[in-house]
């Protein structure tokens, strides 16, 4: 009988043993390879990795990342996470298309999503994650106009690419139809939407470039910048933290970054935020939903994929008329009346 009992006590312990690999093998997987910015960017990678987190509290998933040192790190990257431990890869930047791409092309079976891309024709196994921050940065330069003393607003840009671009092309649109509604000539330094011409730091990570670009705005007059940069913009929060929020106001993008850059957050008079959280999190269940499919998820104001954050400490600062104001203007971008384009 003792050695019955020690054999099914065996048999027991094997089969624990077995269900619980099991379960571990049967766990999903969500799979990022980060843009050169870092994990801990305060901006579109760390957004973005947010969904992974609250997919892995909420949905009982597994999360892992790689970050990309450099451009070159890109390919490497995805390809080391081939193979069958990931269920969906995300890739997070537009920098990341051309990779994501190959490497979606040479294995249809993997499921792949990338923040800030979209392809035309549709990949069939990749899901593009894109936002209509125009629609939100409208609001934001439609504020910025009426908020700014000096009449100058200044903006800046990472690298010259469409996901930069759409946040400048959206300010620079709602700071002119501040103008035509208020017989205002405020004026947007760094961004000619006709020309798409303007000043860019080239890289996403200098934050001594996002000091001298933002140094050089508010030499020319402009008491409220967009740097639209990612970590870049940390550099011209620095500079308006050391210069007073009477002198130069700082308007984030991606994240609201007065909860991101707690050290720095009283220079932010708001955020462009892009809900790359929400949008990565819907791919995870999607996948796991057995729902994937190639094509477009688009974030909008109507959906809440972007928006403008709080004023936060500028809340008293920000007079009500022109708080009614925004919310009209939302209202009439969502249903269409009030065009966000450059003209």
């Amino acid at each position: 009988m003792a050695i019955r009992n020690k054999a099914t006590g065996l048999l027991a312990i094997a089969a624990g043993l077995f269900l619980a690999s099991a379960t571990v093998a049967s766990a999903f997987t969500a799979c990022q390879v980060t843009d050169t910015g870092g994990i801990d960017d305060n901006s579109f990678n760390q957004t973005a990795w947010k969904g992974v987190l609250d997919a892995k509290e909420k949905l009982g998933i597994e999360g892992r990342y790689l970050e990309s040192q450099a451009e070159t790190d890109y390919e490497a990257n995805i390809n080391s996470l081939l193979g069958g431990n990931c269920d969906v890869i995300i890739t997070v930047g537009f920098l990341l298309g051309d990779a994501t791409k190959k490497a979606a092309e040479a294995n249809p079976d993997q499921k792949f999503s990338i923040v800030d891309y979209a392809y035309d024709p549709a990949v069939p196994n990749i899901l593009g994650q894109v936002y209509a921050t125009d629609e939100a940065a409208f609001l934001a330069g439609y504020l910025a106009a009426g908020m700014s003393k000096s009449g100058v607003l200044g903006v800046f840009g990472g690298i010259n690419i469409p996901p930069v671009t759409i946040f400048m092309d959206g300010f620079h649109a709602g700071a002119a139809y501040y103008n035509e509604q208020k017989g205002a000539s405020v004026t947007v330094l760094g961004w000619d939407p006709k020309a798409r011409e303007g000043l860019f730091t080239n890289n996403f990570d200098s934050l001594d470039d996002g000091r001298a670009f933002a140094q050089n705005l508010y030499d020319e007059g402009a008491d409220i910048v967009l740097p639209v940069a990612g970590p870049v913009g940390l550099g011209s929060a620095t500079l308006a933290a050391e210069l007073g929020t009477d002198k130069l106001k700082i308007i984030g993008v991606d994240a609201d970054l007065y909860l991101t850059d707690p050290e720095r957050k009283q220079v932010y008079l708001t955020s462009v935020t892009k809900r790359m959280d929400a949008t990565v999190f819907d791919v995870i269940k999607q996948a796991m939903d057995g729902k994937f499919e190639g094509g477009i998820l688009l974030g909008s104001l109507a959906n809440g994929g972007v928006d403008l954050a709080p004023f936060h400490d500028m809340e008293d600062a920000v007079p009500a008329e022109l708080k009614q104001e925004l919310e009209a203007i939302r209202a009439g971008i969502v249903d269409g009346s009030i065009k966000v384009a450059p003209k």
